[in-house]
């Protein structure tokens, strides 16, 4: 049975009872009050506010060049939309790495401004100082990593990352000193489903994958790619559960072609 099936919200001890009982977390990225909404009916377990809005809001390339003001306004309208569901907040790149302080700052604009529930970090021992400064304001912490796309140009690929030795050993590493850091959960993205097993299996906290395989705590993805918003994308991860593009651009090509032929508005669509 589920743990969380009557809570009124979900929160980070929750997330940690869960992964106890064996109970898989569902998380989703989200944009927006109206995405929101419907994942939070639906009944998500975490709501990310992902700096995949770069790409799949804005249109970048990359993840780069969202701001942290750009992250706070998308996180504004995910919190009104969601009233169960624990909402995180990617920080931006540029506003933790290298300086803590920063980190914090910006850690403190997004709880303050947004009413977010939690921020995520791409990186491991590097970052260390970041994290536990953060988390020492009492702001929970989510770790990430793996394939982290704030790196895309020191990595030159969005191919499967860990698949050596000396960069699996590191990803341990790193996990466990995300934990003993006291993050709260970490996202494991496009590594080795055999490693993601270890990984989950040495920590206490729980872990979300992205192309990691079934044996993670939880699973997340792109809402936009999920409901085939987005498109021509679709890496092996990927489980496309409905194609929302094709059906907008149907319904956006019936509603032209009745404007020119004049049948919208009818009469009973006047006043």
């Amino acid at each position: 049975m589920s743990v969380n099936k009557e809570v009124k919200r979900i929160t980070t001890h929750i997330l940690q009872e869960m992964k106890h009982n064996g109970e898989k977390i569902a998380m989703l990225t989200a944009y927006d009050f109206s995405m929101a909404s419907v994942l939070d009916d639906a009944g998500l377990d975490v709501l990310l506010v992902g700096d995949s809005a770069s790409n799949v809001m804005a249109g970048h390339e990359t993840t780069l060049p969202i701001t942290l003001d750009q992250m706070i306004y998308h996180a504004q309208g995910v919190v009104r939309g969601a009233t169960r569901a624990f909402v995180v907040v990617d920080l931006p790149f540029g506003s933790y790495q290298g300086n803590s302080k920063e980190a914090l700052n910006s850690a403190i604009r997004i709880m303050k401004e947004s009413g977010a529930h939690g921020v995520k970090l791409e990186g491991g021992t590097e970052i260390a100082e970041s994290v536990s400064r953060i988390i020492t304001a009492g702001i929970p912490v989510m770790g990430h990593l793996g394939l982290t796309p704030q790196s895309i140009y020191k990595f030159g690929t969005y191919t499967v990352r860990a698949k050596d030795e000396a960069e699996a050993e590191k990803l341990k590493v790193d996990a466990l000193a995300l934990q003993e850091l006291g993050c709260f959960a970490v996202v494991l993205e496009k590594i080795p489903a055999k490693l993601a097993k270890e990984v989950s299996e040495s920590l206490i906290i729980p872990t979300i994958g992205i192309g990691a395989g079934p044996d993670c705590d939880g699973q997340v993805l792109v809402v936009n790619d999920m409901i085939g918003l987005t498109k021509g994308f679709k890496p092996r991860f990927l489980r496309q559960y409905m194609n929302l593009y094709d059906g907008i651009l149907g319904a956006a090509k019936s509603y032209i072609n009745d404007v020119k032929a004049k049948d919208f508005p009818n009469e009973k669509e006047q006043y």
